[in-house]
């Protein structure tokens, strides 16, 4: 017989052991100790994992012909949304979710159409805000078109927001008392749940998969709740000379090296603090951390995942001081 899984994040449960994953008091409960810390106190213990056994779990996904919905945080976008589909080829619907992180200045038709090089990739591309519960009724018209049997999974990296999308299409669409744990924090769910919406859909959530290239995986607790971004971002825009540069919180420098005087927009979350040096050459503030030089193309973003991005209007170069760990890019501007 199969053990009793939490409610919460999946893990078999056990009272054998105050010390491993699952523990509970009673195996009578529905949540393990540490979803029912989190839920009722927002006491977060923090779970050490490698990351490979949520690869396997989406590796086994592949074996089925189940329809998959793969969600993405619109301010932590992968550098290559379709590196997924090395992994499996089921049919799949790429969920960007979040957007209500922007203002509504910030046309949703703008957004959306900036994945339309993606539809031979993906069944679908839907916009959706759990938090305002936009396009939610429409992302389950979707899966119904789509879904190949009763069972649809939905993978993403860890704070991608699985958890509150489910929450919300089972608030909106099921009878079932049945809620997942949601958190900012990483590595909530830690096996897959099951929640039947109705006789025809079972929603099969899954551990985030882990990006050991975001800084919100390479920071401790009291940061991550300051790097999550929970109400509408106000844009913070400075022009920078060349051999000036932006401190953001004691996490990232920013130097600009080379280019004519620049705009520089930031896309993060509101709780951070961000200041300029006027003259990199006599501050050498955290330019102990690994450098990464990058070159700046015109209407281009710099992208620290787990941070947020940096609009740039104009072509130039920049040398980023951050975690070792954590890998900025540059892409085409997204807003």
């Amino acid at each position: 017989m199969d053990s009793k899984k939490c409610l919460g994040c999946g893990i078999s449960l056990q009272n054998d052991n105050i010390l491993q994953d699952g523990y509970t008091t009673s195996l009578d409960h529905d949540l393990c100790q540490r979803c029912f810390r989190l839920k009722n106190y927002g006491d977060y213990k923090k779970v050490t994992t490698s990351g490979e056994e949520f690869l396997n779990i989406v590796k086994d996904i592949g074996k089925t012909k189940d329809l998959v919905l793969y969600v993405c945080d619109i301010i932590n976008l992968d550098e290559d949304l379709t590196s997924i589909r090395k992994v499996i080829d089921n049919k799949m619907i790429l969920v960007i979710n979040k957007i209500d992180v922007f203002s509504d200045s910030i046309s949703k038709e703008k957004l959306l159409s900036y994945f339309d090089n993606l539809r031979d990739v993906f069944q679908d591309v839907i916009l959706v805000s759990s938090n305002d519960n936009y396009n939610i009724d429409y992302l389950l018209k979707r899966i119904k078109f789509f879904q190949t049997s009763s069972n649809v999974y939905v993978i993403g990296n860890t704070n991608a927001g699985k958890s509150s999308l489910i929450n919300q299409i089972i608030k909106n669409h099921s009878t079932s008392t049945s809620c997942l744990t949601m958190s900012m924090l990483p590595s909530t769910t830690l096996d897959t749940v099951k929640i039947e919406v109705d006789s025809h859909l079972t929603i099969i959530d899954t551990p985030g998969l882990i990006d050991k290239t975001s800084l919100i995986n390479n920071v401790d607790t009291d940061i991550i709740k300051k790097l999550s971004i929970k109400e509408v971002i106000k844009p913070k825009i400075y022009q920078l000379k060349k051999n000036q540069s932006i401190i953001i919180d004691d996490l990232v420098r920013i130097d600009y090296v080379e280019g004519e005087k620049n705009s520089f927009c930031f896309y993060l979350s509101n709780k951070l603090n961000v200041r300029r040096i006027y003259n990199i050459i006599k501050n050498d503030r955290l330019k102990d951390l690994k450098k990464v030089e990058l070159d700046i193309l015109y209407n281009s973003d710099i992208v620290i995942k787990g941070l947020g991005f940096i609009k740039v209007s104009k072509k130039g170069k920049v040398n980023i001081y951050l975690n070792k760990e954590v890998e900025p890019f540059i892409r085409k501007s997204l807003v």
